[in-house]
């Protein structure tokens, strides 16, 4: 997101990465949302957007991962299919990546950066050719990302957004292509069916929602 932190991250190899199964989507759901809590709004509803994208097309099974630490999950991350429309009338087929998480207790440690580089390979190896992402190019920048507009990449809420971001996989794939990205639908999912969310979240935890300096605006 545009507001973002940035902390510097060591390589980690005292966890270990896989993918995802269906015993492990309610404490997964539940290191998500206290990842998220009062981050950017007050409250959060991350964990409900990766909830629903399980049963999307978008959704990419193989690219549903979670951190492992001393037996527990201590991070996610999720990717979908996503594209480009392109001001010439093609599809630009894209993945789109997030939220990726990492539990409060182990934050800026080096978690969320080995978690993102081995995914973004994982991608490669099963064929994605570009990846766009909205978030800070301090902390992305690291990985190759750079600011879609310099590549003729709009984002549909905010044309002139810095914030949004692109890398390639597949060197010129993009080309010249210019063209506008949108979010894919699901991650409006908690904005579409409040009602729903809310009956959702009420399986967690209580936790106290806060207003705080820093949050978007928007949100």
């Amino acid at each position: 997101m545009k507001n973002e932190q940035v902390f510097p991250e060591p390589v980690r190899s005292d966890c270990r990465i896989r993918r995802e199964n269906p015993d492990d989507y309610f404490e997964t759901e539940k290191m998500v949302r206290e990842a998220f809590w009062n981050v950017y709004h007050p409250g959060c509803t991350e964990h409900y957007i990766l909830h629903c994208f399980r049963k999307c097309s978008e959704f990419i099974p193989e690219l549903d991962l979670i951190m492992i630490k001393e037996g527990r999950i201590i991070g996610q991350i999720m990717y979908v299919h996503s594209q480009i429309v392109g001001d010439d009338g093609r599809t630009i087929p894209t993945l789109t990546f997030g939220p990726i998480s990492i539990h409060p207790d182990h934050q800026h440690k080096g978690f969320g950066g080995k978690l993102l580089e081995d995914s973004i390979k994982i991608a490669a190896e099963l064929g994605a050719a570009a990846l766009l992402i909205t978030g800070n190019v301090q902390f992305y920048g690291k990985f190759g990302f750079i600011p879609a507009k310099t590549r003729g990449i709009r984002y549909r809420p905010d044309p002139e957004a810095d914030y949004l971001l692109v890398r390639e996989l597949r060197e010129g794939y993009l080309g010249k292509a210019q063209g506008t990205f949108s979010d894919p639908e699901g991650y409006l999912a908690a904005k579409r069916h409040p009602d729903d969310f809310e009956k959702y979240d009420r399986q967690f935890p209580k936790k106290e929602k806060k207003k705080l300096p820093g949050q978007l605006t928007f949100a």
